[in-house]
């Protein structure tokens, strides 16, 4: 298990926020659109999976939407989940 904090790094081009760990990457994707960031897809391989790694990407993901003034569309499960037990992002729902 990593002891170290998870890096994320954000690919605006890309609509990726991603983050390798023990060379393994790890994904967040979005779609942004007309100022809402839908959040399509969150990946973590099972081998570095159980580590926090899909809630760093996903917060990281939403803090990145409120600095940038967007709202978010959770499609992807686990983002809705998160959203759900974080409720301090429920004013970035769209």
């Amino acid at each position: 298990m990593t002891t170290l904090p998870i890096s994320v790094t954000h690919d605006a081009g890309h609509s990726r926020f991603t983050a390798i760990v023990d060379g393994v990457p790890c994904v967040l994707d979005y779609q942004l659109q007309d100022g809402i960031m839908s959040i399509v897809h969150t990946g973590v391989p099972p081998e570095v999976g159980g580590r926090g790694i899909a809630a760093e990407l996903t917060r990281h993901a939403l803090e990145t939407a409120r600095a940038q003034g967007w709202r978010v569309r959770p499609l992807c499960s686990y983002a809705a989940v998160y959203m759900r037990r974080h409720p301090e992002y429920n004013d970035l729902l769209a």
